[in-house]
Order: C-alpha cells, then structure tokens, then sequence
C-alpha cells in the first residue's frame, strides 16, 4: 500500500489536528474575551483604553510562557517521547481553560480576580508552548518525505478549526443573549466547553503511537541528555532566525482576530456579531489554503513560501489598515480575507519546516522553541502595540507601519535559512544546522 495514503497515517494525522484544534480553542477563547468584555469586567476601575490595555496584558501573558511551556515539554518529548508531551499539554491547558470561566469578577473579589486571570493564562500558555512541538512532530516524523509538508499541515488546520469554534459559540452566545447576560454569565460558557473537548481530546491521543524517529533514538541511546542546553550550546542562531522569522505571522494574525475585534466595536461602533462572523470567515479561508501551501512546499520547497507570505504582507497592511478604517463590513472582510492568505502562505508550511531544520534528537525542544518565542515577538505584542498606536482620531496607519516592520524583518530571517526540501536540501534534514 501507498504509505502516502495509509489509512493509519490518515488517522494519526487527524487525531493530531484534533488535538491542537482543541488547545487552540482553549487559547483562542481567552483572546475573544480579551478584545470583549475582560476590561469591563476585571478592570472597572479605569478608561476604557487602559482597560483594554489591561485586558490584552493578560492575554500577553500567554505567550510570554509558551517558550517556557516548550523548553519543558521539548525537554519530556526529546528525552521521553512525543506521545507524553500531547497527553500532559492537552490536560493542563484544559484544566487553566476551565477555571478561568470560574474566576469571579473584579466586583466579587476585587484585585485577586484579575491576578487569578494572569496566573491561568500563564498556566493556558504552558500547555500550549508543549502541544504544537508534540503535535506537529507526530505527524512529521510519521509522515512520507516527498508528502512531509502536506501531512505537517494537517496540525496545522487545527487552529482553524479552534478558531471557529471558539468564536462560533461567543458569537451564538452574542447574538442570543442581551448584553447584560452576556457579561453576566454567558462569556464564561465558551471556557467551561473546554472541559468537554480536553476529555475528548484526551481519549483520541491515549491510542496514539510513538514515533518511527524517537523509537530509532531510544533504541540506539542516542537521546540528547540536556536537549535546551545542546539547543542553546549549538542550535541558537537557527532559533533566533526562526523566531524572527515566523514573529509576522502571529503580528497578523492577532491583528486580524483580536485587536481588530476591539477596534471595530470600540471606536468604529460597528456591531460586534457582524465583526466576529468577518474574523471567522476571514480565519476559515486560512484554514482550507493550508493544504495547497503545503502542496506547493512539496513541490517548489519550503523557504520560497515563507518569503512570499513575508512579502504579501508587506504588500497589503496599508490596504488593509484603510478596508478596516472604513467600518463597512465588506471592505472590512477583504482585508481580513488577504491578510490571512498571506499569513497562512507562510505558515501553511513550517509544521514540515521547522522540523527540517534539527536533528531529531533535539528537534521537540529546538522547533518548539523557535515556534513559541516568535509568539512573544509577534503575538503578545501587537494586540498592545496595535492599542496604542491607534489612540488618535484618524486612521491607524501606524499599526500598518508596525506591520510592515515587522514582514520585512521576517524577510530578512528567512533568506538566511536554508531549504530543507529532502529532494533539493543541500544536507540531510537529520544534521545540525549550522550556528
């Protein structure tokens, strides 16, 4: 049989994508809630702006521990397995997930209610530093070389789907709830959904397998004892590339789907059920472009995709700052619609390319590494940043200019890492890369 089309592989790749669709969800809530209804809630005691501010904070806090969250888990599944690594991030971000839906508000408790949010989403952020590591190596180290990349997308697509579930139920919630439930009690249901999908989620990967890579480690005692410090000692430039390299993707997409939400409701007034529906269509179109990204990195290589998506963005934030100026939601929907394409070009392919890069015996903690610390560049950021460079009357073109920075920026990174398409590498994708 095609190894290609191996029904077992096929199921180990979907139950990979479930797994990261359901961390990403957990994720994914606490931003919506960010952009809605945290500043009112967990922050009554100041301006609007700065409770926004307040708000996107926390959410930073997420990803300031997500490379913490990978050195730990890099280190479980390079010493010990990537199937460990999907079980215990999976149950820890669930569990965070749940309680913050549990946290009382500031009214109730007082300034012990947003210090409970701040140590939860750094608990969330944990969790998820592990699972793209552990997922996206399950499916990578299983999967066929000449089809690497499009099997690596499948994780991929696992945002996605978090996304829009995430947002599916805010969003049914928004729009059968008056306003004053909503902030009552029924933004806290997205979180407590949660609990459900981490059981789910758990089942599927307690039947998963470990892979052919870390099987051929553990039986040659060819782990790497100290997996962060080999990293560190001998892989740190590729990881500072990586994470320059990567750090625009999640400046856009957080711009898209978290501080575009507060701008459009808050200063442009636009209704935020027609809001969140653009985001999700916008997030959707993403999701179903990553296999044929990944088709093409099979195909032309890795490393010309990322430089398009670096360059597509750079191309496009001013349009797309002036389609979000005009608040109608069509032209609004464009720009999210062109902005996310040009991310997911990128992104489509680094579930394949980032593992490329390392040897497997360090390739958990090294890839996660690299991954997650771009999250801190591009991620906690920009929703902060987008905030403040936004405060004036007129439009913001200087969260555009922010943007464009930081594409060319990536740009940069990318052109100084090397092709890793097995067919045209210029070395095996088993050896150090060069630091």
């Amino acid at each position: 049989m095609n190894r290609d089309r191996s029904p077992a592989m096929f199921r180990l790749a979907v139950a990979s994508m479930v797994g990261t669709a359901i961390e990403f969800y957990d994720f994914f809530t606490y931003g919506t809630a960010a952009a809605l209804v945290l500043g009112p809630l967990f922050f009554p005691t100041v301006s609007s702006l700065v409770g926004t501010l307040a708000a996107f904070g926390t959410f930073g806090v997420g990803f300031v521990a997500r490379p913490l969250g990978s050195m730990l888990f890099g280190h479980i599944g390079d010493r010990l397995g990537r199937r460990p690594v999907l079980i215990s991030s999976l149950l820890l971000t669930g569990v965070a997930t749940v309680c913050v839906g549990l946290v009382p508000t500031y009214h109730r408790i007082g300034v012990a209610a947003p210090l409970l949010l701040v140590c939860l989403r750094f608990l969330q952020g944990l969790g998820l530093g592990g699972e793209w590591g552990g997922a996206v190596l399950l499916t990578a180290e299983h999967a066929p070389a000449r089809r690497r990349a499009l099997w690596a997308s499948v994780p991929q697509i696992g945002p996605t789907f978090g996304f829009l579930l995430a947002n599916g139920i805010t969003l049914t919630l928004s729009a059968g709830l008056s306003r004053e439930d909503f902030l009552s009690w029924g933004w806290r249901v997205p979180f407590w959904v949660a609990g459900v999908l981490a059981a789910l989620g758990l089942l599927l990967r307690t039947r998963l397998t470990e892979t052919p890579a870390f099987r051929e480690l553990a039986e040659s005692d060819n782990r790497a004892s100290a997996p962060l410090a080999e990293v560190v000692r001998g892989h740190w430039r590729l990881v500072l590339l990586t994470a320059g390299g990567l750090s625009f993707g999640y400046s856009v997409f957080y711009t898209v789907t978290t501080w575009s939400l507060a701008y459009g409701t808050e200063r442009l007034g636009v209704d935020r059920t027609l809001l969140l529906g653009c985001v999700m269509v916008a997030v959707a179109a993403s999701g179903a472009a990553t296999p044929f990204v990944a088709l093409l990195a099979d195909r032309c290589g890795r490393r010309p995709l990322c430089l398009a998506g670096c360059l597509a963005v750079a191309l496009w934030t001013f349009p797309f700052v002036g389609l979000l100026r005009t608040g109608r939601p069509a032209l609004m929907l464009l720009g999210f619609v062109v902005a996310m394409l040009s991310f997911v070009t990128t992104f489509g392919v680094v579930g394949a390319y980032l593992p490329e890069l390392y040897e497997a015996r360090v390739r958990c903690t090294g890839a996660a590494v690299g991954y997650n610390l771009a999250g801190v560049l591009g991620g906690a950021v920009t929703p902060l940043a987008a905030t403040a460079l936004a405060r004036g009357d007129g439009p913001p073109w200087g969260v555009a200019v922010y943007l464009t920075g930081g594409a060319l920026l990536s740009l940069g990174c990318f052109l100084l890492l090397p092709e890793t398409r097995p067919t045209t590498a210029a070395r095996p994708a088993a050896e150090p890369s060069p630091a």
